[in-house]
């Protein structure tokens, strides 16, 4: 079991942490002595090695719970700690304590030249060699002293630049850490000064400590604040980008994830990274968690703090002398309570914070959003996916006319979109656009509403089965709005969490009805069949049909996903979509046939519980079969079937079967990297 603690010992967080390294879950548990006695259970007469990585705090009435109940392990079992204070490791009965030594010179030199002299050649090696030994030296034989300037010099080739860095003063800055810092500071300063990159890296302080930084989510978070000058949305993000990019490469970035092109999807930061960023922040930024006795810490930042995250702690309540807090730009609330102490409410002063650009309140408990919050008229992104009892948005909300981005993602019971949605022209995400919801027609925003999102880029749409009449569709025009890259169609809405829907709705499928030949359904009453459902689900079906047909998005359409369409047949429109790289057809249970796809430049293809579909051939991957033909067999031509395509799911198909009579050269799927059956 691995156990990463940081900061404060949280006896709640490292008991829920050891229990998911087991493998099991801590769902049903809230107090810390059922924790403990599920710890207790789980090792006991079996032998465990934990380690508890990164601990700071030496309050051994914290620790000493956790010692008594690990101590029930066979014999043989093993604790590793890992802290940077002795006197820890002492608190915590430490019977082997080892010291990590720093590098040698010599292992120092040799991680600072891999990195400085990367792509030098010979002769310029040479030339810098007597400076880069005298540099290395500087670094102490801390690692990521040597990892940090190495990869600054890199882009360095003159004597002058590598012999301002020797001599620089900031060697000497021992009031920054002893020196510690030294290194990340120097990096730091090299970057250009009118350079928004500084002002990037500091911001990422608003995190705590060993944080999963997604990128994508990052930049979006740089132009919620306005860093990115640039005029059109693409140049934002490009720009976003780049500077992501000489961060990751001057060692302030780690943990890199990437995807199957290679590229970066999320990172961390090194926790004496994070310290640094919080130095230059200059308490701009800052994260807290909260108990009954952080009012005052809050209270002492006064008008500092621009950026603040607040970790809830065993049921904590929301600070009130938050809304002092008069220049915040952004505000990030996590919520790790137990289930029945947890932040459920957010107050009404949250709506005296003008200058709010960014409030993410993902995964918290709370009903309903404070009417106060359409007050925050500056506010560009509003976070608030996973808010699972969140039944309504603010009727308000039209004032919000800055809104950039709306996630609102995997709130199930968020039924319906109030009708000043339709005011926010200038969203580009809407994660949930939820239609129908059984409310009063005159406060519920129609469909076509969407019409008015001329700007949005990426979309989800939930309940189309609800939309009443077809022309409402028709009238939307989808086709029309050029800037709309992604969408999401989903017919029917389901409770999902994740990617955990699919198996939930596997589950309920094993329930008591039958399905027939012809793909309907019939109720089994006193021996009986009873089959008006049937019926019904006929006319549901055939309306689902004729709405695809007319939800057709705009030719450029990059990712599309259809879940839970009850149509027989896909729409024609779907062969023109010539950008789309991402495909994902779900539970569209009575479709019979897929159209040929195999000349889409396809990238990911999921094709799943799609019943209906009995067999996939020549027609889906764009083959035709030929008659044998003399004056074909000279040919030298090629026939490639998704030829893109690197990542493919297949679920529940019966047979997967094409016939190849053609005299060229045939090849499927040739790029393909990723396969799920």
């Amino acid at each position: 079991m691995w156990v990463c603690v940081s900061d404060t010992f949280e006896e709640i967080s490292v008991a829920n942490a050891i229990i998911e390294g087991l493998g099991e879950s801590t769902s049903s548990l809230s107090e810390f002595q059922s924790l403990m006695s599920h710890i207790h259970r789980s090792i006991e007469g079996k032998k465990n090695f934990l380690i508890l990585n990164d601990v700071w705090d030496g309050d051994y009435n914290k620790w000493a719970p956790f010692f008594l109940c690990l101590n029930h392990g066979l014999h043989g079992s093993k604790i590793l700690v890992t802290t940077r204070n002795e006197l820890v490791a002492r608190m915590m009965g430490s019977t082997n304590i080892i010291f990590i030594e720093q590098l040698t010179e010599e292992e120092c030199w040799s991680l600072f030249k891999r990195l400085a002299f990367f792509g030098c050649s010979f002769e310029d090696c040479e030339r810098l060699e007597p400076i880069g030994q005298k540099i290395a030296r500087k670094c102490k034989g801390l690692p990521i002293a040597a990892k940090v300037i190495g990869n600054l010099l890199r882009s360095k080739s003159t004597i002058k630049d590598w012999q301002r860095i020797l001599d620089s003063e900031m060697w000497k800055a021992e009031e920054i850490g002893k020196g510690l810092l030294t290194p990340l500071l120097l990096s730091y300063n090299d970057l250009s000064s009118n350079s928004m990159v500084k002002r990037f890296f500091s911001y990422c302080a608003v995190f705590p400590k060993d944080y999963n930084m997604y990128k994508e989510e990052l930049i979006s978070l740089w132009m919620a604040q306005g860093y990115l000058n640039a005029e059109e949305y693409e140049e934002k993000e490009m720009t976003g980008e780049e500077c992501f990019n000489i961060l990751a490469a001057r060692s302030f970035f780690q943990e890199f994830e990437k995807n199957d092109d290679d590229d970066i999807m999320s990172c961390k930061m090194h926790d004496i990274v994070h310290d640094f960023a919080q130095f230059v922040s200059s308490k701009e930024c800052l994260w807290l968690e909260i108990n009954s006795t952080k009012e005052s810490v809050i209270n002492a930042f006064g008008g500092k703090v621009r950026h603040l995250g607040l970790k809830f702690k065993g049921g904590a309540s929301f600070p009130m002398s938050i809304h002092g807090l008069n220049r915040l730009r952004t505000l990030l609330i996590d919520d790790e309570s137990p289930p029945n102490s947890s932040l459920d409410k957010i107050p009404e002063n949250v709506g005296k914070l003008m200058h709010l650009k960014y409030l993410n309140l993902s995964e918290l408990h709370i009903e309903r959003l404070p009417k106060t919050l359409c007050e925050l008229y500056n506010l560009q992104k509003l976070d608030i996916r996973g808010c699972r009892n969140l039944r309504e948005l603010p009727t308000g909300i039209g004032k919000l006319k800055n809104m950039r981005s709306l996630l609102n993602g995997l709130t199930c019971s968020l039924k319906y979109m109030p009708i000043g949605i339709s005011k926010l022209t200038s969203l580009r995400t809407l994660d949930k656009f939820a239609v129908g919801g059984g409310v009063d027609g005159g406060s519920t925003c129609r469909l076509e509403c969407l019409k008015n999102f001329q700007l949005i880029r990426k979309c989800g749409i939930e309940g189309l089965s609800n939309v009443s009449h077809l022309d409402e569709a028709e009238r939307l025009e989808l086709k029309n709005m050029e800037n709309l890259l992604h969408l999401y169609l989903w017919f029917e809405v389901v409770d999902r969490e994740d990617e955990d829907w699919e198996d939930e709705e596997e589950n309920e499928d094993e329930g008591g009805e039958d399905e027939d030949e012809d793909g309907g359904y019939k109720e089994e009453k006193g021996g009986k069949v009873v089959d008006g459902e049937y019926e019904e689900r006929r006319r549901k079906n055939e309306k689902d049909e004729q709405l695809l047909e007319a939800l057709q998005p705009p030719l450029n359409v990059e990712k599309l996903w259809i879940l839970f369409n009850g149509g027989n047949i896909l729409p024609k429109w779907l062969t023109s979509l010539t950008n789309l790289s991402d495909l994902k057809l779900v539970f569209c249970e009575n479709c019979e046939q897929l159209p040929p796809l195999g000349k889409l430049p396809l990238e990911k293809l999921e094709l799943c519980h799609l019943k209906s579909v009995k067999r996939v051939g020549n027609e889906f991957l764009e083959i035709e079969e030929s008659e044998d033909d003399p004056s074909s067999s000279s040919s030298s031509s090629s026939v490639t079937a998704f030829p893109k395509v690197k990542s493919l799911e297949i679920k529940e198909l019966e047979e997967g079967n094409y016939r190849i009579t053609r005299k060229e050269n045939i090849s499927i799927i040739p790029r393909l990297s990723s396969l799920r059956i």
